[in-house]
This record gives structure tokens, sequence and C-alpha cells, in this order.
């Protein structure tokens, strides 16, 4: 199977956010990346190929902001 960097990347930033918005306790996560690209890429929607990327990590995302109205996530 063939897995390009950028794959790589957003698969560990979802990773990254999954894990965080399954711990209790938490109200902020920070995304620290060296690839500003690939966080853009993640948000870009008319990036196809990229689609499934933006449509997990928003599903974390709305599952850690249902938790409280005073979550934040900053990149």
């Amino acid at each position: 199977m063939n897995v390009t960097t950028t794959e790589a990347e957003l698969f560990a930033i979802r990773y990254g956010i999954n894990q965080a918005t399954n711990l209790n306790g938490i109200n902020k996560i920070i995304v620290i990346t060296d690839s500003i690209y690939v966080t853009k890429k993640n948000f870009d929607s008319s990036s196809h190929p990229f689609q499934i990327y933006i449509a997990l990590i928003s599903d974390e995302f709305g599952k850690f902001f249902a938790k409280s109205h005073d979550n934040i996530i900053e990149f």
C-alpha cells in the first residue's frame, strides 16, 4: 500500500485529535505540526483526495465541542 507523506501527517493529526477528544477533563486541544501545508489541505474542501479526513476530523470536533461550549482547538 502506498501512503503519501500528506496522508501520514493527516492520519497523525486525526489520531491525536481522536485520542484527546475521548479523554475526560480535556477542554483545549492544540495541534502542532511542522507542515502548515498539510493542515491547510486537511480543511480545504476542494481537495477531493483528502475529504475523508475532513469528514472524520469534523466528526471528532463535533463530539468535542458538544461536551462543553468552553472547549477550544488551536492550530
